[in-house]
């Protein structure tokens, strides 16, 4: 979590009007270079702005309050508002005959002193005690925070859901259980009750219960709409490829903008360290490649939106048309489809209700930390899986990783079956598969059964990570852009000449499918290679071929 960048807000509160501007005057005329002087002229008012402030992650040095206030005294205030500042420094100002709430304010809010009025000269009787207040606050400060707040339970689905969203993102954020003392000052100064999570709070205070994807890539400040209504080229998916093909084509001049359904990296975006990707020899994490790649692909001029989800194609003349699922559209000369593939849900029964509730498909770094000292299972044996047992090792106290197969070597890079083999805390279960999941409110057992032996035992843990093979994204293209049986796209010479319905006078290029001007890379492609680096090839190997598309127009 980072310091706050705001000016430590200083805040008073009394009913008088005349010492109200008196005090605030006096303040700002020494204060204000460093702290902000927020007045108020009654307890609620105060409050309000207390609330506020809160939302906003602003950090309050120090509160100032009037013990003789209607409707509130000023003690009752200063109890009131340590609910969301306890650190904050309080004095309270009393006339002299006041003297003795004063001492009972040091019993019930902890006060920090009593100032009398009036307080003239400020310099004598003022400033020496603001000063000293400050210092103290300084010396303990409150550490306030410029990120998104996330308020959850760790066994949510949906606050997991929203962690990992931002997370994928790169939207910075900070974790809060809903019963952290934290939480609780945010859940009052927001005025919700926290039964329906999670509750997120931007860093300019608006609180969302429970939002949308979309929803939330709109109040942190990502792109979820596009700026024209026709495009050069539209990229659909925004893992290696789709970024590549992005970064290639606002590079080369062409109007560009790539579509992402959740976030860009795909699954190459959630593995903990890529090892065998060309320039990095001591590797890099997923979230690393793809956060300088988004980055490059806007320099560039790209946009890049989030959260659309496109559920159509079709051909309007020499346009490429598509949907989206709000029912707006955009148009484009040319489509590059990068969908890449999504991890295929594991089958058995209790994989379905315990999701996101001790059970993740990919890697979800972000419960690593969650992990330590406890037991991890890790289903898969391609180089995710891998890669995930390796960052996960080094949290929990021992990761098991079932495999299928009869070893790693068919499935895996060599690199990282040496690697793996290498760390004491990683075991590796071969002919091993995942029969039943059990638990009530999150994950607490798994069965397993070994397919040569037959034999079947009952585990404890708490934490499932699956990675069992793809299948891509392809449900929602037209029928007549073909595909192979397991709904991989056909491009170039797979299509195995004209296609039937094809116009133009010229076979298909090599990454163009069935349908002119729109081509596909990456793991989408029916026999590609499943590497970042192929993937990323394809994306700037497709813009080429889109330029000589275009240029026959």
């Amino acid at each position: 979590m980072t310091a706050s960048t705001s000016r430590p807000v200083i805040l008073t509160v009394d009913d008088d009007p005349g010492v109200s501007r008196s005090i605030a005057r006096d303040l700002r005329r020494r204060y204000a270079e460093e702290n902000r002087i927020v007045r108020a002229e009654t307890p609620a008012q105060a409050l309000d702005a207390l609330k506020e402030l809160k939302l906003r992650g602003e950090p309050v040095a120090l509160l100032l309050a009037d013990y003789r206030m209607p409707q509130m005294s000023g003690i009752e205030f200063l109890e009131a508002a340590m609910d969301l500042y306890p650190l904050a420094r309080r004095v309270l100002l009393t006339a002299y005959a006041d003297t003795d709430a004063a001492i009972q304010a040091i019993n019930v809010v902890d006060l920090d002193h009593y100032l009398l009025k009036p307080w003239n000269p400020p310099e004598e009787k003022l400033y020496p005690v603001v000063d000293s207040m400050l210092e103290l606050w300084k010396s303990t400060p409150v550490v306030s925070s410029d990120e998104t707040r996330v308020i959850g339970h760790r066994w949510s689905a949906p606050s997991f859901a929203a962690r990992d969203f931002l997370a994928r993102n790169a939207v910075p954020y900070q974790w809060l259980g809903v019963d952290d003392d934290e939480a609780k000052r945010l859940l009052e100064a927001a005025g919700v009750d926290g039964s329906t999570l999670p509750v997120i709070i931007t860093p300019d205070g608006v609180v969302l219960i429970a939002p949308s994807e979309a929803e939330l890539a709109d109040k942190v400040g990502l792109a979820t709409n596009p700026t024209a209504e026709f495009y050069d080229l539209v990229v659909v998916g925004g893992g290696p490829a789709g970024l590549g093909a992005a970064v290639y084509g606002a590079s080369e001049g062409l109007r560009t903008v790539l579509v992402e359904q959740m976030a860009t990296g795909g699954q190459a975006g959630q593995s903990s360290r890529i090892e065998n990707y060309l320039g990095f020899p001591d590797g890099v994490s997923g979230a690393q490649l793809t956060d300088r790649a988004r980055r490059q692909a806007v320099r560039f001029g790209a946009e890049l939106l989030t959260t659309r989800q496109v559920v159509g194609l079709e051909t309007v003349g020499s346009a490429r048309r598509l949907k989206f699922a709000d029912g707006s559209e955009i148009s484009a000369h040319s489509v590059i489809l990068a969908t890449g593939v999504a991890y295929r849900q594991l089958e058995a029964p209790g994989m379905e209700e315990l999701a996101g509730r001790g059970i993740y498909y990919g890697a979800a770094t972000t419960e690593g930390p969650s992990c330590a000292g406890q037991e991890v299972y890790i289903i898969g044996g391609a180089n995710s899986a891998g890669q995930a047992a390796v960052y996960f090792s080094k949290h929990a106290s021992r990761v098991h990783m079932l495999v299928r197969g009869p070893s790693l070597e068919a499935t895996m890079s060599s690199y990282l079956i040496d690697q793996i083999a290498g760390i004491d805390n990683i075991e590796v279960h071969t002919c091993t598969q995942v029969v039943s999941c059990k638990g009530s409110e999150h994950l607490e057992r798994v069965t397993l059964v070994n397919s040569t032996s037959g034999e079947s035992r009952e585990v404890d843990t708490e934490w499932m990570f699956v990675f069992i093979g793809a299948a891509p994204r392809t449900d929602w293209l037209p029928g007549d852009l073909l595909r192979d049986e397991r709904g991989f796209v056909l491009t170039g010479p797979d299509l195995r000449g004209r296609p039937p319905g094809w116009a133009l006078d010229r076979d298909p290029y090599h990454l163009e499918t069935s349908m002119p001007g729109v081509f596909a890379a990456g793991d989408v492609r029916a026999e590609s290679v499943k590497r970042v680096a192929s993937a990323v090839g394809d994306g700037a190997m497709a813009v080429t071929l889109v330029h000589r598309y275009l240029e026959m127009l």
